[in-house]
């Protein structure tokens, strides 16, 4: 039963949501993710600027990258190839494309809306733009329960699983114990909050990210006269032109969207959560700066992950093993053994930030529901880590197919938010781009103008 309704969801509906209102989006905002393409990486660099007392821009985005880039990167980008053929990989780029509007859109009106919390530090996300931009609480409390169930319990263990699992290939390593490492390890940076979680994030995601982007060029270099000949081939795929897989075009296009949000989760309400926590001087540099993390995630590191396989000579259209064995052994093929052994050390770096990541947004939501509980905050760590050890150690594909149910349902309810709250996204950009026409470099987001909105003055407190 919960294959039927999957397969449905995000066979039909997510595609339908996804692609149709992430181009809508595009079109309205007059294409903002490439007409601010070359400005994103101006106002990355600013972001490594620190802020006292907040995180700082740049931490939100490695935040959010230790979520984005994860298991879906390695083992989805496998997933997708095997089911979808190569044409997935183009329909991937086509929902990474128009899910960097989603994405800008829905971080904008996350630090527009953000709170400041009882400790001092920024809260907002989704359920923040539907309670007071909409006006709509219950709403709020819908998504910010599907988020906890997703990211903090359902994703979580999924996670743990495909880490152990590829660890027990590599080395060797029984799972009860790699999984009870990882959870004590885990749980040691859980119980510090969200400051302890944004250390370890820019710690690891950067280094995590360059060694694998580094090792995939390395691959693509060495077989650099076939890379041509592929792209035109995952173009052809995607719309069954190509002899060996025409017959899969319906595949690809369903696998590309699906893997390609799982990697990505442009438009699906949970960047957001990290994005508001930021110290910017505009709502829209944040949404900048994320834009340009789906652009990371997909077109960049999804891509090395494609390539690799497919330029290997390992992968044929009648493989049938998982995502995470086909990218070992495609590796392997053209490194040698120790290719199977770098895939799996970076999948075990990609997941510990994405629970990482995962765990903040169950936390975010559980407080938005219940407020400053600290004994349920306390219960809720404990959970987390008893299933990331639990995961690790049983299969949980029927768990699988519920989160991808729950994924869906996230989709569907934060596009429709941010369709009705679009033209509070197009003034929040009008008045940036109006800023940066007139010479300044970076522009300033004055409250008074937007005295309309539901805003916290300690978060936006106006001008003069």
């Amino acid at each position: 039963m919960l294959e039927v309704i999957n397969d449905f969801l995000s066979g039909k509906v997510l595609i339908v949501l996804i692609v149709g209102l992430g181009g809508y989006f595009t079109v309205r905002s007059r294409f903002v993710q490439l007409r601010h393409f070359f400005h994103m990486f101006t106002v990355f660099g600013e972001s490594l600027r620190s802020s006292s007392g907040q995180l700082s821009s740049f931490q939100a985005l490695m935040l959010s990258l230790a979520g984005r880039v994860g298991a879906g990167n390695i083992a989805g980008v496998g997933i997708a190839v095997t089911l979808g053929g190569p044409g997935a990989v183009f329909w991937m780029w086509v929902t990474a494309l128009v899910g960097m509007a989603s994405s800008f859109f829905e971080c904008t009106l996350a630090q527009t809306y953000k709170r400041v919390g009882a400790d001092g530090q920024y809260v907002g996300g989704p359920s923040f733009y539907m309670q007071y931009g909409l006006g709509r609480r219950g709403l709020g409390m819908f998504m910010a329960a599907l988020l906890l169930v997703t990211f903090g319990f359902a994703f979580n263990g999924l996670q743990s699983h495909a880490v152990t699992s590829s660890l027990k290939d590599a080395f060797g390593f029984d799972p009860h114990w790699s999984g009870l490492a990882l959870a004590a390890l885990l749980g040691v940076v859980f119980f510090g909050g969200i400051k302890r979680i944004a250390s370890v994030a820019d710690l690891l995601v950067p280094v995590k990210t360059l060694i694998y982007i580094a090792v995939s060029l390395y691959v693509i270099v060495l077989q650099f006269d076939q890379v041509p000949h592929m792209l035109a081939t995952i173009v052809r795929s995607a719309f069954g032109l190509d002899p060996v897989f025409g017959g899969m075009v319906g595949s690809a296009i369903v696998m590309g969207v699906k893997r390609g949000v799982f990697a990505n989760e442009a438009g699906l309400g949970s960047a957001p959560n990290v994005a508001a926590v930021a110290q910017v001087e505009h709502p829209v540099a944040q949404g900048v700066v994320q834009a340009f993390s789906v652009f990371l995630d997909t077109f960049v590191i999804c891509t090395c992950t494609a390539l690799v396989i497919l330029l290997s000579g390992f992968y044929n259209v009648h493989f049938e093993g998982d995502g995470i064995a086909l990218t070992q052994n495609s590796l392997a093929a053209v490194v040698g053994p120790w290719g199977r052994i770098f895939v799996s050390v970076a999948l075990a770096l990609f997941v510990f930030t994405s629970i990482l990541y995962n765990y903040y947004l169950g936390e975010s939501s559980l407080r938005f529901l219940l407020g400053e509980n600290r004994k349920a905050v306390l219960t809720f760590r404990a959970l987390v880590v008893a299933l990331i050890y639990w995961g690790a150690v049983e299969d949980l594909g029927t768990v699988f197919a519920f989160a991808d149910i729950t994924m869906t349902l996230l989709a569907f309810t934060n596009l429709f938010t941010l369709a009705f709250l679009f033209k509070i996204g197009l003034r929040l950009l009008r008045d940036y781009d109006d800023q940066r026409s007139a010479g300044i470099k970076t522009p300033v987001f004055d409250a008074s103008k937007f005295a309309d909105l539901d805003l916290d003055p300690k978060a936006w407190p106006k001008k003069g």
